[in-house]
């Protein structure tokens, strides 16, 4: 899979960026990673011309649909804020994503016949979406934390020179909250109004509907802080790392040891 490939060299040269204390390599990178992203573009066009509705759109397109999302928002942010270094942090996620997608078949259905719907294409784009700006959040908030204590120590070195300023950071911070939120809620919404209609009363009671409800009021009130009281900076940063790793292993906790009528993700 050339995405693939080209994630792998993108993750090297970041990770060398880093080592050597060289923007210039994390700059090659992120071209790199604009290369696997045109690929996943082109892959996921392929499949969805190719299956009916998404009768064949499967686990593994899922996941890469996520790892699309995540490199398109990150390379989308370089345009304004170039902080390249901040990739180093974004495509472990990616590379990740695309690793356990070529594990899966691309056999198995995303959604069964029975429960295809717009409104589950909204629930499921959207959501993804919202999660991925979440990623970005969090991956500014890690960076954010070590540059602060390499600043408090008042040793930055070459590396504190390397990495963006605390308040690129913040804002970087800021956005993924401000705009993964509300897509978040509305791909929340259009799940909620399709499950009433076709799961009837049960679905308030499945363990994916009850963990995404609460990591959603999790970043709701990370983002409530941060706008009627003001938090930022270190405060916010930790915070956002904290509710991200909160995200992840409860999701991967219901995947694998709940039963749940999201088995077919």
């Amino acid at each position: 899979m050339p995405a693939l490939a080209c994630c792998v060299l993108a993750m090297a040269g970041y990770l060398l960026s880093l080592l050597v204390k060289k923007v210039s390599l994390a700059r090659v990178s992120t071209w790199i990673l604009a290369a696997s992203f045109v690929f996943l573009s082109l892959y996921l066009l392929l499949a969805a011309v190719h299956s009916t509705g998404w009768d064949y759109f499967g686990s593994r397109h899922f996941l890469s649909i996520y790892a699309w999302a995540i490199a398109g928002i990150y390379l989308g942010s370089q345009f304004k804020s170039k902080t390249r270094l901040l990739g180093a942090f974004v495509v472990p996620f990616i590379l990740l994503l695309l690793i356990a997608a070529a594990g899966y078949g691309s056999d198995k259905n995303l959604v069964p016949p029975q429960w295809q719907s717009w409104l589950t294409k909204l629930h499921l784009l959207l959501a993804i979406a919202g999660e991925a700006l979440f990623v970005l959040a969090s991956a500014a908030g890690a960076m954010f934390i070590i540059q602060n204590s390499l600043l408090k120590h008042k040793k930055p070195g070459k590396m504190g020179r390397l990495l963006p300023s605390l308040g690129e950071l913040d804002r970087i911070n800021h956005l993924g909250l401000l705009w993964g939120f509300p897509l978040l809620t509305v791909g929340m919404i259009a799940g909620a109004v399709y499950a009433a209609f076709v799961w009837g009363g049960r679905w308030p009671a499945d363990p994916k509907v009850i963990w995404s409800f609460a990591i959603w009021a999790v970043y709701g009130f990370l983002l409530h802080q941060r706008l009627a009281i003001g938090w930022k900076g270190s405060r916010m940063a930790l915070l956002s790392c904290v509710a991200f790793l909160l995200f992840l292993s409860s999701a991967l906790l219901i995947r694998f040891c709940f039963a749940t009528v999201h088995n077919f993700i």
